[in-house]
């Protein structure tokens, strides 16, 4: 159930392309939004295997700084992104690609939250 809450972000992801096609949306706000997201997704995971590895060996200040610094660039990412796409795209576009990204940064900080809260559950 963890993993399901995990990566709902994920699958909301992949609901919103057939809502884009079906409603017609603006799909160059998909695009830039999705890859953006699947961008950061993997600096996560990236991010989170470093920490895990620096913590092993002890090394708190650089598990700590890792999740510090990419969590910070994460964000920068999408911001730039959705920005990006709205001003060197139609504004459409960048209302879309910003439309989209707060229910996916919504679920996923929620997700995570319930995840972390369901795995430290007796």
């Amino acid at each position: 159930m963890s993993l399901v809450l995990r990566y709902a972000d994920l699958g909301l992801l992949a609901l919103a392309l057939p809502v884009f096609l079906v409603f017609d949306l603006p799909m160059l706000g998909y695009v830039v939004t999705a890859v953006a997201w699947l961008a950061q997704r993997g600096i996560e995971l990236a991010a989170d295997r470093r920490a895990k590895n620096a913590l092993a060996a002890g090394e708190r200040r650089t598990a700590l700084g890792t999740i510090a610094a990419t969590t910070l660039a994460r964000v920068w990412l999408v911001a730039l992104a959705v920005l990006l796409v709205g001003g060197l795209g139609d504004r459409e576009d960048g209302l879309a690609a910003a439309v989209l990204c707060v229910p996916l940064i919504t679920l996923s900080l929620a997700g995570r939250a319930l995840a972390r809260s369901l795995e430290r559950a007796p």
